[in-house]
């Protein structure tokens, strides 16, 4: 089987984790640091790098393009360096693609978003080539799986869904 990588950022790692493993067509996903400047990331000492999400995918199954649709539809990519109570660099929003087809996917789906007006505002989503990702300490993977009554400011909102294109 042929498999597709993507790395995300949108807030606090636990919660998207949490959601997007359980999408059809998710094989597996850690959580980690990338987008920054401090070698060998870790929790205490990550530097300007975001907590990030690999998420490896069956594309058969799920497109590239629908793995971008859940992301905006589970945190809010209009907030700057934030989500829910979480505030700074490492809580924005970022999609780091791997090749020039995720790019363009990338800024098709920005573009989509922005002309539905179902967000509450423009996309500030950071699209950036991919560059080192650090994985998270073990405690930080699948943290909601070990403690579900843990901490995330990650839901599904069903109003921020894309209409369908009209080819």
């Amino acid at each position: 089987m042929t498999t597709s990588r993507a790395i995300l950022a949108g807030g606090c790692f636990w919660g998207m984790q949490d959601l997007i493993r359980k999408q059809p067509g998710v094989i597996s996903t850690r959580v980690g640091y990338t987008g920054g400047d401090v070698p060998n990331a870790t929790y205490r000492n990550h530097g300007s790098h975001a907590e990030a999400i690999e998420i490896e995918f069956d594309p058969a199954t799920l497109s590239y393009r629908k793995v971008l649709e859940f992301f905006f539809q589970i945190h809010d990519p209009t907030t700057m360096d934030r989500q829910g109570n979480d505030r700074g660099a490492s809580y924005r929003s970022a999609i780091f693609y791997l090749d020039d087809e995720q790019k363009a996917v990338a800024e098709d789906t920005v573009a989509d978003v922005n002309a539905s007006g179902l967000w509450p505002g423009k996309v500030v989503t950071e699209i950036s080539p991919v560059g080192p990702f650090w994985e998270a300490e073990p405690e930080h993977q699948d943290y909601l799986e070990k403690y579900p009554n843990g901490y995330t400011c990650h839901f599904i909102r069903p109003d921020w869904v894309l209409p369908r294109r009209v080819a």
